[in-house]
């Protein structure tokens, strides 16, 4: 595969500088029309979840793409659907560089960006010039210079502007980069924010004929109770999925390695324990009321069919795809397939 030939070069240049750099190659690649030729088939294997049919069970996670400058080259690596941003109504710059490093012993990643992205406006430019008819997911949050007490009104700009270009809108409340963001979690706050939003949803359904789902982003460093409120206050205000999970703030078996002790989240194959006990903590507690995206830790295929099995509906990858390439993509959309006709 192409990428397995790129990839000690790219891991030999800073961990942001490669992603640009990955994405400067693949959109060459598209351009020319080889991308296609590269990437390995990924089987069909539809599935509704939030009303919304994907062709197959295996997403593309916010973060890798934040602005949709690239939804067209990331359409042909095979995904089930793609997921865009975390945008915020205003551009910023995020955390200052250094704020992204590799842990290749451990097939992780430690980010401190902070929603660096060029505001909601730039991300519906860029989507309304795409050629992309599939799922398309846009992921939303609070710029970090909006006071928490007014967190809600940055969601509701954010609701406001991508409703009618996504295909479902996630609200990251778990993002551990933005201060005090993660604190939206705690249930006074969270089910005033999830109020908020299913309010603005109807309206906003009135005025565009369409029905767009709303799911949340939670973290994954969630005790048991706080899974068990987050999960009634999701079902009361009638949510209509949910992401499980967002990067860790542990550092638990890589605080050894080289930049294992960077502030940021850490995600990868670290994380993958945690995201899974999650799913299966929160499956319970919303006992099928709506549907669980399962992320985090997904570094083979393996790995995607464990998250189905913790009771998540799709999955979706990000830093799995870092450490193995596209073909992580059409081994997930296998093993699911796999274990589905194992039942």
């Amino acid at each position: 595969m192409a990428y397995q030939l790129a990839k000690p070069l790219l891991f030999m240049m800073d961990a942001e500088r490669a992603h640009h750099a990955a994405f400067k190659g693949l959109g060459l690649l598209h351009s020319t029309g080889f991308l296609r030729t590269l990437t390995p088939t990924v089987q069909n294997n539809p599935v509704t979840v939030m009303g919304i049919e994907f062709p197959n069970p295996v997403g593309l996670a916010a973060g890798l793409d934040k602005n949709g400058d690239y939804i067209d080259t990331l359409a042909e690596l095979g995904f089930g659907f793609l997921e865009i941003g975390t945008v915020t109504p205003r551009p910023q710059a995020g955390n200052p560089k250094p704020r992204l490093f590799r842990l290749p012993e451990a097939r992780a990643i430690i980010n401190r960006m902070g929603f660096n992205n060029g505001g909601v406006d730039q991300l519906i430019k860029n989507v309304e010039a795409s050629q992309y008819k599939g799922v398309l997911g846009i992921n939303i949050g609070k710029n970090a210079d909006t006071p928490i007490e007014n967190a809600v009104d940055d969601y509701l700009i954010g609701l406001r502007k991508v409703y009618n270009h996504a295909s479902y809108v996630t609200v990251n409340i778990s993002s551990p980069n933005t201060k005090n963001l993660r604190q939206l979690q705690q249930a006074s706050e969270f089910g005033a924010l999830l109020q908020a939003l299913k309010t603005e949803q109807a309206r906003l359904a009135d005025q565009y004929g369409r029905y767009v789902p709303i799911a949340v982003k939670i973290a994954p460093d969630l005790d048991g109770n706080q899974i068990q409120e987050m999960g009634e206050l999701l079902i009361a205000n009638q949510i209509d999925g949910v992401i499980a999970t967002n990067t860790t703030l542990s550092r638990t078996g890589v605080e050894h390695l080289r930049h294992g002790q960077e502030t940021g989240g850490l995600s990868g194959e670290p994380v993958r324990a945690k995201s899974t006990s999650v799913i299966r903590e929160l499956s319970r507690v919303l006992d099928g009321a709506l549907p669980i995206i399962g992320v985090g830790g997904i570094v083979s295929g393996e790995d995607a069919a464990e998250k189905i099995r913790a009771g998540a509906a799709v999955v979706q990858i990000y830093s799995g795809l870092i450490y193995a390439g596209p073909q992580l993509i059409a081994d997930c959309a296998q093993a699911i397939a796999r274990r589905q006709s194992q039942r």
